[in-house]
């Protein structure tokens, strides 16, 4: 059985090099997914997902972060401009975690 989650998070910029975009997923979804998913973790701790914004959909990794206690979704900058989105914006996602 494949897990979805449905949340709606703001996207940041990350304030180092490479202009990295990411949404931290809420706190009671992190939870779930570091249950559920520890059997199918890689390196660093990323878990495979399918994520989607407006529409828009592409597979990823969302990795644990240390700072937050939660995992960030990076969003690429092609479904950041499919979607007419930027840092500050709140956006829903839907997430699907993605077997090994």
């Amino acid at each position: 059985m494949t897990s979805s989650y449905s949340f709606r998070a703001e996207l940041w910029l990350y304030p180092g090099e490479g202009g990295w975009h990411f949404l931290t997923l809420p706190e009671v979804i992190a939870d779930d997914l570091r249950e559920e998913a520890a059997p199918l973790r890689k390196g660093f701790g990323s878990v495979k997902v399918t994520a989607e914004i407006s529409g828009h959909t592409w597979q990823t990794s969302v990795f644990p972060d240390g700072k937050s206690g939660s995992y960030l979704l990076p969003v690429k900058k092609a479904i950041r401009t499919a979607a007419r989105i930027s840092a500050g914006d709140t956006v829903a996602v839907n997430l699907e975690i993605q077997p090994g």
